[in-house]
């Protein structure tokens, strides 16, 4: 009975204006249908599948090119002028596509495309371990007792109170160089940043806990475990998947920020941040050794804030709606 409810509801729920939907259409296709009236979505969407696509080939195109990101090349760098390129733009040749690191003669398109496999694989590692955390917490919290709630609320509450980058930095200084850098990495990301994933959660499911169909299940005898996996997890999937989403662009920007201080990555495993900590002293005379990973990083995070607005907008009807009539009024307003 509750599911057949909450069916009902969510196909009035997802009616928007404009956009044709079979009765019949699944969720999934409900959304890609919505995503795809969103032209910058859909963009930002192309360019990040590319980046993933580029991180995950890095082995493939460094072969073709015929280079590796560690190996020194100190024949193409001069050293009376302190290690800068030689030939113009930073030594691009057909050899180096994107020329060459100064000082230790580097290929920079090695790296910057075995770096996007580092700096993209902790983001997205941290976001999981991020949202599993934040979800647990948050489901506990809104269905445990009156003490449970209060424990896991203020436990909640000081973690989100905790400045990431200072304490990432303190545990990042203590652990033992031995242990994989880009996996501690994203753990760190993703055990101190979870609090705010949790509230939502727990906000969510207070509200979808006093729903009539949450209630029809409790009624019909099913245990608090199974309403949370069955009613109220599908519910709170959207505000999740939107706010992974949004994270990710920031845990890159933390990542980097990270390796640009020092304790995030380490040589010789390149990453965006790691080549801008090094670049910063190179920017007037190998000014491409910075503008690549900086470039390379801004339309990064642009592209997944971009993609999740869209998806944010795309799995909220009411956003949509509300786009689509502000755009209708302002078209008849001209008219």
């Amino acid at each position: 009975m509750s599911e057949a409810v909450l069916a009902a509801e969510a196909s009035e729920a997802t009616e928007v204006p404009g956009v044709s939907v079979a009765p019949g259409a699944s969720g999934a296709r409900q959304f890609w249908r919505r995503l795809r009236t969103q032209r910058a979505a859909l963009v930002a969407a192309a360019v990040v599948a590319l980046l993933v696509l580029v991180a995950l080939a890095a082995p493939l195109l460094t072969a073709i090119e015929g280079q590796d990101p560690t190996t020194y090349h100190p024949s193409l760098v001069d050293s009376a002028r302190g290690g800068v390129p030689i030939g113009s733009f930073g030594g691009v040749s057909a050899d180096h596509w994107l020329g060459v690191e100064p000082q230790t003669g580097r290929d920079l398109f090695a790296r910057l495309v075995y770096g996007a496999r580092v700096s993209l694989g902790v983001a997205l590692a941290a976001t999981v371990v991020q949202v599993t955390i934040g979800v647990v917490v948050g489901v506990a919290s809104a269905l445990g007792s009156r003490w449970v709630d209060q424990v896991l609320s203020r436990f909640t509450d000081v973690i989100v109170a905790m400045p990431l980058m200072i304490m990432a930095l303190a545990l990042l200084a203590i652990v033992p160089s031995s242990f994989p850098r880009p996996v501690l990495v994203a753990l760190v990301i993703g055990l101190i940043a979870w609090g705010n994933i949790a509230k939502i959660v727990r906000a969510q499911t207070l509200t979808l806990r006093g729903l009539d169909y949450v209630a029809a299940a409790r009624l019909s005898g099913w245990g608090t475990w199974r309403i949370a996996r069955r009613e109220l997890l599908p519910g709170i999937a959207a505000p999740v998947i939107t706010y992974a989403a949004l994270l990710v662009p920031v845990n890159i920007t933390v990542e980097a920020a990270l390796s640009f201080l020092g304790v995030g990555v380490k040589p010789p495993t390149p990453s965006w941040g790691q080549m801008l900590t090094a670049a910063d002293v190179w920017y007037q005379a190998a000014p491409q050794y910075l503008l690549l990973p900086a470039g390379a990083l801004f339309v990064t995070v642009l592209a997944l804030t971009v993609l999740g607005d869209g998806v944010r907008t795309a799995l909220d009807p009411r956003a949509a709606s509300r786009l689509r009539i502000g755009t209708g009024r302002k078209r008849e307003a001209k008219a």
